[in-house]
């Protein structure tokens, strides 16, 4: 088993132990939504950005929340009532997480402007075509989780897929916020930027698990306007 699941993201391992910890949260029902939010975020942190991976990484979630609901299923009407609020509570805590994914990417960025340090063409036309895709993916995953589960779970999930393709969701408010200031970077970028050192995925992976371990709590208090002679790191 530990050879067989999720090989291709780079650990296989941490992608079932993901989808475990999921299951294990849906049957405790323990502030449910929270930690998905920091059970996703702290995955993504320790993974590389593309957007496959990060499919992989909500669908194991998703599976694992699917798993954690079957034996509530069979039943009562209460008990499958709980069960609705339960997978809700995941899909939400999924939801803030990519989020918060695209808000680290859109400070790191600014925390960089702050700095008169830049990333390169490259690395801000890749972040923005896996970003474009964010909330879509979401979406889409959601979905095909919803198609997979021949049950009330599956029920279940097709609603809020069709809620969140109705009102939207959380990523895709914050992601106009994010392209907006890759869009501006990108305009600004010039021959010169094409070697930058910087890489923005290395810095959002480290914002990133800065918010997951609670250090970053208000991420808009954090990029405070400085000289970027006063900054060194």
């Amino acid at each position: 088993m530990k050879n067989e699941t999720g090989n291709n993201i780079g650990g296989g391992n941490d992608t079932a132990a993901l989808e475990a910890e999921v299951r294990s949260a849906v049957e405790q029902d323990h502030d449910l939504q929270e930690v998905v939010r920091q059970l996703t975020l702290r995955k993504i942190s320790a993974e590389s950005h593309d957007i496959e991976s990060l499919r992989q990484i909500a669908s194991a979630v998703l599976s694992g929340a699917r798993a954690g609901a079957q034996k509530e299923l069979h039943q009562s009407a209460a008990q499958i009532e709980i069960t609705r609020a339960r997978l809700k509570q995941v899909v939400t805590g999924l939801d803030a997480a990519l989020a918060q994914f695209a808000e680290a990417s859109k400070l790191a960025l600014e925390e960089a402007a702050g700095r008169a340090q830049t990333f390169s063409s490259e690395d801000l036309v890749r972040a923005r075509t896996d970003l474009e895709s964010l909330e879509t993916m979401f979406l889409e995953t959601l979905q095909s989780s919803a198609l997979g589960a021949k049950d009330a779970a599956g029920d279940i999930l097709h609603d809020l897929a069709s809620h969140v393709r109705v009102y939207g969701s959380a990523v895709g408010v914050q992601l106009k916020d994010t392209l907006a200031v890759i869009t501006h970077q990108l305009g600004m970028a010039g021959r010169a930027q094409v070697g930058a050192g910087l890489h923005l995925a290395q810095a959002t992976s480290e914002l990133l698990r800065q918010i997951a371990a609670g250090v970053l709590t208000g991420l808009a208090d954090h990029v405070k306007p400085e000289h970027p002679q006063d900054q060194e790191n």
